[in-house]
C-alpha cells in the first residue's frame, strides 16, 4: 500500500517543487505544470481510496481493482525521463502475482531514486527464466544525503520479496546505489 501512494505523492511533490522555483515559465507552461500536479494529486487520492477499500474489505477490494504488472512498466517509466528499462523477459510469461510484486518493487525503487538522487539516471533491468528466478536490478548514482526523512520503502521491498520466497539486496558503493531483488518464477 505504501509504495503505491508514496509514488504518486512523490511525483506531486517533485512537480510542485519545480513549479515553485521556476519564475521563467510562460503562463502556458505554468498551466501545464499545474495540470500535472493536479492530475497526480487526483491519482494519489484514487490510490488512497483503494488503500482504504482494502483495509475495509480486503476480499472485495482485491477482486474489484485490476493490479498493475510487468506489462505496465512502460507507463510507469513514462513519468521518469531519466529512467531506462531493459526488460529481458516476456511480461506475459511471468506469473501474475510475481508480475505485480515486480511492478511495485520497481515503482518503489523509482520513488527512492527521485527522493535520493533527483534528476539522475536510473537503470531498471529485469531478466530471468521460467522455473528459475525473476531478477530485478535498479541502480542510480548516489548524489548525497536523502531529501526528507527516512521512509519504509526498502523495508517494504524486502518484505514484498520475502512474502513470495524471494530475496533483496541493497548496496551503495562506488557512487552507485543498487537494489537487486530475486523472485521465484515458478512454472504454472
Amino acid at each position: 500500500m505504501h509504495d503505491v501512494l508514496a509514488h504518486q505523492l512523490s511525483l506531486v511533490a517533485m512537480h510542485a517543487s519545480a513549479l515553485r522555483h521556476r519564475s521563467d515559465l510562460t503562463p502556458e507552461q505554468t498551466a501545464e505544470a499545474v495540470g500535472v500536479v493536479h492530475e497526480r494529486a487526483k491519482l494519489a487520492l484514487d490510490d488512497l481510496r483503494q488503500v482504504l477499500g482494502v483495509l475495509r474489505d480486503p476480499q472485495a477490494a482485491a477482486e474489484a481493482v485490476p493490479q498493475p504488472s510487468l506489462a505496465d512498466l512502460d507507463a510507469l517509466l513514462a513519468d521518469e525521463p531519466n529512467a531506462r528499462l531493459e526488460l529481458l523477459v516476456d511480461p506475459a510469461a511471468v506469473p501474475a502475482t510475481i508480475g505485480r510484486h515486480a511492478f511495485r518493487i520497481v515503482q518503489e525503487c523509482l520513488t527512492n531514486a527521485r527522493k535520493h538522487a533527483p534528476g539522475q539516471p536510473v537503470t531498471v533491468e529485469i531478466r530471468g527464466a521460467a522455473g528459475e528466478r525473476l531478477r530485478i536490478a535498479v541502480s542510480n548514482p548516489v548524489t548525497g544525503p536523502a531529501d526528507g526523512p527516512a521512509g519504509y520503502g526498502l523495508v517494504g521491498i524486502d518484505e514484498r520479496a520475502r512474502s513470495v520466497g524471494g530475496s533483496s539486496l541493497v548496496a551503495s558503493d562506488g557512487g552507485e546505489h543498487r537494489v537487486v531483488v530475486e523472485l521465484p518464477w515458478v512454472l504454472a
